[in-house]
């Protein structure tokens, strides 16, 4: 029973919390001067401010930082993370796979932007998100955000140099400036991925010495430090380099952290044959197969200390310095449910079944994952190069089972996978590998930037042009390899759990925005507004176009059916059984209008073209308010003109 406190809520601490739950990377620490003593210092949490200010600016907010772990360019990470983007994602039909059944994305685009547009759609909806970002070992850095500094700029903020010209330290570019950039490219990325994270979420991250400690400390801004879940070592290598000058290193690590610990499940990793072999059941017991554990335990405790009659009448007393497991009532209550064993001949020591049932399922894992269970780098290479008809294309891929673990511990079967740094697409093939295994429907969401490849490499002279060519290639082929496998082990039956494998994928292109300079945001549009606009979308968009760029804008998920139609002489297009009907025909007639609202879809979107004149514009409207729901609200919010 809880104690009556007889004070009033600490609101300061309650508004705190609410503080950490929204930015977590605002929440330090301070002196606790009430209950701190001369010989014990105590400590509470705290609000930073002036990074409170900057989370809520859209510009740099100047002012001295607070103790925290800090960079040259921080402020301004924060600030390109947050700020908006008149981007969206052009569907490519052609490129894809399965595109009218699939419901796994390939994105092309700098993954910056692209997190961004995908705030609204998949917020809150991604269990796992596993990336392998650049290690910046010092040629693997590429992307180039808006808030890199030149390098006079630098010198003045960094403060190796005044305003000036006066040399206030000595700072290579190796001490600031590299560190710098790579921490402000993965913060601001770190910052979006979180928000899309479910509330039991966890994010997977490898990474190599050169950045693991700024990575750490970042997160733990990011995602708090109560939610830092491990830090795994991944054995990468087996043979040491003899041309190592001290250490040839062997490992790698996968920083592991939670949106909310309390919230995250970990499955455990799955029984093998070896831990469940040890379990039999020789009596035939109806609960099933068992193994045995000793009933005696030290040290001695006395009221633990008394005779037991096996079945054969034998008097057996613990071993000197031991005694029983259970006191003598609970050994009874054992034996009469059958939970004691005393051997085939009923002349042994008595021992405590333990039931196979009972076990728990997942083994917890441990933070060294040896490459004899998850693979290696050499491994991962060879089989990229049996994809690939002996061709790898890419250095140092990670291995398929590597990530599998990852999913096996963390995501359930209907799971969102997102990988932003998608590379050669190791994350997809891990997906449809578990959902193979355990008949799952997890969907994956690849995000990679076409960086080109080196006309003099391999993957140029084989007609690869950029990364995300080789990754689209990789998931179909090891899509249809695991397809064939699987048929295979079934006996080519279509009725198994699995029969329904996803090895489809839409691709998505980053591109400017459907609108020409003339943009008006959606808050915008409302009935006195319509006589104003003018058609303002670009010529060369197509409806598809239009229709993911309306999905995007109104926060649908871009992997749902959709159905397009003939409708009156005008193209119809239905999303999701009615989320969104859109029709983008131009000189659209009432009818199809009154069609469209008679279906009472959630949503509705028009071009501006489609009608005449303000007052058919206007008219949609009116149209809409007859046929809608009466608890359908604010017309101008579900049905709009672009």
């Amino acid at each position: 029973m809880r104690k009556p406190k007889f004070e009033t809520p600490d609101l300061t601490s309650e508004n705190i919390e609410k503080i950490a739950a929204l930015f977590p990377n605002c929440i330090t620490e301070m002196l606790d001067e009430e209950h701190s003593t001369p010989e014990k210092k105590v400590y509470k949490r705290a609000v930073n401010f002036e990074l409170l200010k900057q989370m809520l600016s859209p510009d740099v907010v100047d002012g001295d930082e607070a103790y925290e772990f800090t960079w040259v360019g921080k402020k301004a990470a924060i600030v390109e993370a947050n700020k908006p983007i008149r981007k969206t994602l052009r569907p490519c039909v052609a490129e894809s796979k399965d595109w009218d059944t699939t419901e796994n994305l390939y994105i092309e685009g700098d993954n910056l932007e692209v997190l961004k547009l995908l705030q609204e759609s998949y917020l809150g909806k991604v269990k796992m998100i596993y990336i392998d970002p650049p290690y910046n070992t010092g040629n693997d850095f590429i992307y180039a955000d808006d808030f890199k500094m030149e390098s006079e700029e630098w010198k003045v903020e960094s403060g190796e140099w005044s305003e000036e010209g006066d040399r206030l330290f000595k700072n290579t570019d190796t001490n600031g400036r590299f560190h710098s950039d790579w921490c402000s490219m993965i913060y601001s990325r770190l910052l979006l991925a979180r928000n899309l994270l479910t509330e039991d979420g966890v994010i997977f991250i490898s990474i190599d010495d050169n950045e693991q400690e700024n990575l750490k400390k970042m997160c733990s801004e990011v995602f708090g430090e109560d939610n830092f879940i491990a830090q795994v070592v991944w054995e990468r290598a087996f043979a040491p380099i003899n041309l190592k000058k001290h250490f040839s290193e062997s490992h790698d690590y996968i920083l592991c952290c939670a949106k909310n610990l309390n919230a995250a499940v970990c499955n455990g990793l799955p029984r093998n044959a070896e831990a469940n072999d040890r379990y039999n059941n020789p009596d035939n017991d109806p609960r099933g197969p068992w193994t045995s554990g000793d009933l005696s335990v030290g040290p001695r405790v006395e009221s633990k200390v008394y005779e037991i009659i096996s079945p054969s009448g034998r008097t057996i007393l613990p071993p000197s310095g031991y005694c029983w497991r259970l006191d003598q009532k609970t050994f009874e209550k054992y034996k009469m449910e059958n939970r004691i064993w005393f051997g085939e001949s009923g002349d042994n020591v008595p021992r405590i079944k333990r039931f196979l049932a009972d076990v728990k399922q997942g083994i917890t894992p441990m933070t060294i994952w040896k490459y004899s269970d998850v693979g290696h780098s050499q491994d991962a290479t060879k089989r990229l190069k049996d994809l690939f008809d002996g061709k790898a294309y890419f250095d140092y891929p990670k291995p398929v089972a590597l990530i599998m673990r990852a999913l096996l511990l963390y995501s359930s079967k209907d799971s969102i996978i997102l990988d932003f740094f998608s590379g050669s697409a190791t994350t997809a093939h891990a997906v449809m590998q578990v959902n193979a295994e355990d008949g799952g429907h997890r969907k994956f969401i690849m995000v990679q930037l076409p960086e080109p490849c080196d006309e003099a490499s391999e993957a140029y002279k084989a007609g690869y042009k950029n990364i995300c060519e080789i990754g689209k290639e990789r998931i179909r082929r090891a899509g249809e390899k695991i397809l064939k496998e699987q048929l295979a082990n079934n006996n080519s039956t279509l009725n198994s759990p699995n029969s329904k494998l996803d090895i489809g994928f839409r691709v998505l292109k980053l591109d400017s925005t459907n609108m020409k300079d003339v943009y008006y945001a959606p808050c915008d549009y409302n009935q006195d507004f319509l006589h104003q606009l003018e058609s303002n979308i670009k010529d060369d968009r197509t409806d598809l176009d239009l229709l993911f760029g309306c999905l995007i804008d109104w926060g649908l998920p871009l992997s749902l059916p959709y159905k397009s139609e003939q409708l009156g002489g005008c193209t119809v297009h239905t999303y999701n059984d009615g989320d969104l009907i859109a029709c983008f025909d131009a000189n659209v007639p009432e009818s199809v209008v009154k069609e469209i609202a008679q279906r009472k879809p959630l949503r509705a979107v028009f071009r501006d073209s489609g009608f005449a004149s303000s007052p058919e514009k206007i008219n949609v409207f009116e149209i809409f308010k007859l046929y809608m729901p009466e608890d359908a609200g604010d017309i101008s919010k579900c049905v709009r003109v672009i």
